[in-house]
């Protein structure tokens, strides 16, 4: 009775599955011997920013933008902004050279033209020895 009593218990207990072993991965000599091309760096690289991200809706602004080469600002080069508005885009008339430091500020009188709430975006470009460079998007919400 006792061995009948081993064989039912074994019988009840755990099923155990077999585990499989992993495949075994190579890496070939000629893989680690590639060379990934480091990614080139612009020669020029500029950025925009408004002095005041949430302005009233009939407050003027000042756009600023900095233009520079290899981390130093470039001198001398003319730069353009349009503002697009919800209901069309604006050239601002000014055309401003940038300063040794490579910054330029044009002021934008906003006269209601972006509805509260609605973010209105900034392109500036500069024109350095015959190539226009794009900043980054300066922004401003009326509030």
């Amino acid at each position: 009775m006792a061995l009948l009593s081993v064989f039912l218990l074994a019988a009840c207990g755990p099923t155990v599955s077999q585990v499989k072993p992993q495949q075994t991965v190579t890496i070939s000599h000629s893989f680690q011997g590639q060379q990934t091309p480091a990614p080139t760096v612009p020669a020029y690289r500029c950025g925009a920013w408004s002095s005041n991200n949430a302005p009233g809706a009939f407050s003027t602004i000042r756009v600023y933008a900095k233009l520079t080469k290899n981390i130093g600002g470039v001198a001398g080069a003319t730069a353009a902004a349009t503002v697009h508005f919800q209901d069309g885009d604006a050239t601002i008339d000014q055309q401003p050279r940038s300063d040794n430091g490579g910054m330029v500020a044009f002021t934008l009188p906003l006269q209601g033209r972006q509805p509260k709430g609605v973010p209105a975006t900034i392109d500036v470009s500069f024109n350095v020895a015959g190539t226009t460079v794009q900043c980054a998007q300066a922004f401003f919400t009326p509030q």
